[in-house]
C-alpha cells in the first residue's frame, strides 16, 4: 500500500485549472482539480512540468498554498521576469487549461495539527505561500497551538493574502506581524525595515520556550535570518528552512 501510494506522488499526472485569483500584480493563485490526489501536509510542494511544442521541458517546484482539509489544490505563482515556467503559470494560465504536476513531496518543512508547542513562520515574499496552508491548517483542526507569523514584503500593495491575514490576525491563538521594506501607506502601524535581530527579538519566543520555526523566502533572506535567530540563542536543530531563487 506504501509502495503504491509513493508510485502515485511520484508519477506525472493531469490536473485541471478549476479558478485563477489574483492576488498581487505578479502573484495568482491557481485552484485545481486533481484525480486521485493522495492528500498533503501542510508545508509540502508540487513539481510543475510544462512541455513545448517541439517537446523541451521545464519543471519548477511549488509550495502547496491549500490547507489539506481545503476542498481542492491550491498553488500561489509569483511571476519572475526571467523564468521559464511562473510567466506561462500567471499570465498565461486559464480555467479548464490542464496543467501536469507530480506530488506531494517533502517531509522535512512540513506542520502537523498534531504539533503541541509553540510555531514561529518567518516568510520573506512569496515564502508566505506554505504558511498559508499552515494557517488554514491551524484553523481547520482547531488546533490550540500557538503560531506567531512574521512576513515581510516589499509594500502593502505586493503582501499576498493580505484581507486573510488580517482576518487571521483577530483570531486567537495566531499573532500575525507585517513588516513593509521599501513603501509604507498613510498611517501604518505594522514594522518598517528587513528582518534582522532587533526586529526577530521583538516577535519571536524566548529560545528557552523552544519553538519550532519555520523560514520560507529568498536564499539570502533565509540565511540571514536563520543567523539572526541563532544568534539570538535558538536551537538551530529546531529550524527548518525553505529557500528559492529570485528577490524577495
Amino acid at each position: 500500500m506504501e509502495r503504491t501510494a509513493l508510485r502515485r506522488r511520484l508519477s506525472w499526472q493531469l490536473a485541471t485549472v478549476r479558478e485563477v485569483v489574483v492576488e498581487t500584480d505578479r502573484t495568482h493563485s491557481i485552484g485545481l482539480d486533481v484525480p486521485d490526489w493522495p492528500g498533503h501536509l501542510a508545508g509540502q510542494h508540487v513539481d510543475v512540468r510544462l512541455t513545448a511544442d517541439d517537446g523541451y521541458q521545464a519543471q519548477r517546484s511549488y509550495s502547496i498554498a491549500s490547507a489539506p482539509s481545503d476542498g481542492h489544490l491550491v498553488l500561489t505563482v509569483e511571476r519572475l521576469d526571467d523564468g521559464e515556467v511562473s510567466p506561462y503559470l500567471v499570465d498565461e494560465l486559464r480555467v479548464g487549461d490542464p496543467i501536469e504536476l507530480r506530488g506531494p513531496v517533502g517531509g522535512y518543512f512540513v506542520w502537523r495539527a498534531t504539533d503541541p508547542g509553540p510555531a514561529l513562520l518567518v516568510a520573506g515574499g512569496s515564502g508566505i505561500v506554505p504558511f498559508r496552508a499552515v494557517l488554514r491548517e491551524h484553523g481547520a483542526a482547531m488546533s490550540a497551538a500557538p503560531l506567531r507569523l512574521l512576513y515581510s514584503a516589499r509594500s502593502y500593495d505586493e503582501v499576498i493574502y493580505r484581507d486573510e491575514l488580517l482576518r487571521l490576525a483577530a483570531r486567537d491563538g495566531i499573532d500575525v506581524s507585517i513588516t513593509l521594506t521599501r513603501a509604507q501607506p498613510p498611517g501604518w502601524h505594522g514594522y518598517t525595515g528587513r528582518v534582522d535581530t532587533a526586529l526577530l527579538r521583538q516577535v519571536s519566543w524566548p529560545p528557552q520556550e523552544q519553538p519550532a520555526v519555520y523560514v520560507c523566502g529568498p536564499t539570502g533572506f533565509v540565511e540571514a535570518t536563520a543567523n539572526a535567530l541563532v544568534g539570538l540563542g535558538h536551537d538551530p536543530g529546531r529550524i527548518r528552512t525553505e529557500r528559492f531563487g529570485g528577490t524577495s
